[in-house]
């Protein structure tokens, strides 16, 4: 069964850290791109990161950029986002997702098509 498993959201204050991971199916997980995603409620989805897990090719929105890292462990069919001075715009609720067709990883979310059902990410003032 194809499925991704998001784990390691919690709460911080801000300027803190967390490492949220994404646990994929063997078959999810290779040689493709897998995006974390952020909603807030009343917002829209926005795409934080991606990676390749092939190449190890990476992606960030702007706003994360020097703060937020990606890795993976091949191993363990995971990925790891590595999330440092938190702030209260940072918060929401995370999903991981699987892009199985893109050569190159992006952020937008039209190409994920396996999605993990979230953890919640908040950070307080």
């Amino acid at each position: 069964e194809a499925q991704l498993v998001e784990s390691g959201g919690g709460s911080v204050q801000a300027g803190g850290s967390l490492r949220l991971s994404c646990v994929a199916s063997e078959n999810l997980f290779r040689g493709n791109c897998i995006g974390w995603f952020r909603q807030v409620p009343g917002q829209e989805r926005e795409g934080v990161a991606a990676i390749a897990t092939g190449s190890g090719q990476t992606a960030f929105t702007d706003s994360v950029q020097g703060r937020f890292k990606l890795s993976r462990d091949m191993w363990k069919h995971t990925v790891f986002l590595e999330m440092s001075h938190l702030s209260p715009e940072d918060a929401g609720v995370y999903f991981c997702a699987v892009d199985r067709r893109s050569v190159w990883c992006s952020l937008s979310e039209r190409p994920y098509t396996t999605w993990g059902l979230g953890t919640q990410v908040t950070v307080s003032s």
